[in-house]
């Protein structure tokens, strides 16, 4: 009973929208229709004439189609009257469409013309010495040869234009877009600067990320007029030689090591990651512009990650270890620890902390008992991170 007084409901609802809908476009219809006697032009009368020819038309018609109006039934009118609702509804919200764009234009910084820019070589008249370091750098060799239009305009692409900062005769605060913590402009102005250029590739995933969403700006880490200077002194144990980025203020992994304080205690563990020795750096594991994976990997797991270099340990196996293929932090401690092998706990507890009721007593020992010969399991499965022998299954060979 329900569902059929629903359907009937449905069937209203269609026959009500299509009679509305029918009347609505006979009375456009009837309006556009002129009348039996009524002449087609009036341009051949003289202008005033035509004009009140046609007044009077108008007041015509409108005194025939009140008492006509007025013999309609009055479903007819209802039906007009919601047509012409629907009508003013929809001329209400075309209104509105202007109104919300001026709104939104109002909320965004004014646009500076074409003209507000005054070219590279007005910059230049003050601003040699920038100039000298700056044509040195990667960026620089880049504007010497622009590729687009925003590249043409030099120095204005990056600060604005700077047709108000030469009319004021200098001043920092005259500058539309500066960079650095003595700056005006917010982190979002500074940083859309540079994502104006840089907003593909690494940077993929800036908005969102880590360092995006602590409010860190590009000049934190890099910098554009500069040149990167290596001393030859302690910093030198922190190069970066895998790296071509010059744009930056420190070499790593002392640029993130600034940041990242634990990480620098850890790599000054007994075991860790070859950093200081320069074969490694921060960026070999992580992208700091953002990623869709953990932790900032490249890789889209923590074993992926680990897999590029430790190739040996990729397998297939025929006989897989399971932590080993879940992840490679069960056990080991990337950045450094002062176990060996990188262990987050020396052996034989690293394998006792899943392996409480293997073979082996599981009561704590000491360390120079016999089942603990020489403190590794690995004495004997030597095969840990998986093993393709038919009879490897206790990964012993």
């Amino acid at each position: 009973m329900t569902r059929r007084y629903g359907n009937l409901r449905t069937w209203v609802w269609i026959l009500t929208a299509s009679g509305i809908f029918t009347s609505g476009v006979s009375f456009l219809l009837a309006q556009k229709q002129p009348a039996a006697n009524e002449p087609t032009s009036v341009s051949s009368r003289p202008p005033a004439e035509g004009k009140a020819h046609a007044d009077a038309q108008m007041g015509a018609a409108g005194d025939a189609a009140r008492p006509e109006a007025a013999k309609k039934p009055v479903s007819a009118l209802s039906a007009h009257s919601g047509f012409f609702l629907i009508s003013a509804n929809l001329r209400t919200a075309d209104q509105d469409k202007p109104a919300a764009a001026a709104q939104s234009a109002k909320a965004q910084p004014p646009a500076m013309g074409d003209g507000d820019y005054v070219g590279t070589e007005t910059c230049l008249g003050c601003h040699e010495d920038q100039q000298k370091r700056f044509k040195n750098t990667v960026m620089g060799k880049i504007y010497a040869h622009p590729r687009t239009e925003l590249e043409k305009r030099g120095c204005e692409s990056c600060h604005g234009p700077g047709k108000v900062h030469v009319e004021a005769g200098g001043g920092k605060d005259t500058i539309p877009l500066r960079f650095g913590k003595d700056s005006n402009n917010s982190i979002e102005e500074q940083n859309a600067a540079c994502l104006a250029c840089h907003s593909r590739g690494n940077r993929l995933f800036w908005k969102g990320s880590p360092h995006e969403s602590r409010a860190m700006a590009c000049v934190d880490c890099h910098q554009v007029k500069q040149e990167l200077q290596v001393l030859l002194s302690s910093d030198t144990r922190y190069s970066a030689p895998l790296t071509e980025n010059r744009g930056v203020k420190k070499a790593q992994p002392e640029l993130c090591l600034r940041c990242h304080q634990m990480r620098r205690a850890q790599l000054q563990r007994s075991s860790h990651m070859p950093y200081r020795e320069g074969k490694v750096t921060c960026t070999s594991c992580h992208n700091p512009h953002g990623t869709p994976n953990p932790k900032q990997l490249i890789q889209s797991t923590i074993n992926e990650n680990c897999l590029t270099c430790h190739t040996e340990r990729r397998g297939p196996f025929l006989w897989e270890h399971p932590p080993v293929m879940e992840n490679c932090a069960n056990c080991h401690e990337a950045h450094g620890t002062n176990n060996p092998q990188l262990l987050k706990v020396r052996m034989p507890r690293v394998c006792d902390s899943c392996h409480v009721t293997s073979r082996h007593p599981t009561t704590p020992t000491l360390l120079n008992a016999v089942r603990d010969f020489n403190r590794g399991c690995t004495n004997c499965h030597s095969a840990i991170h998986g093993s393709n022998h038919p009879s490897g299954n206790m990964f012993l060979r």
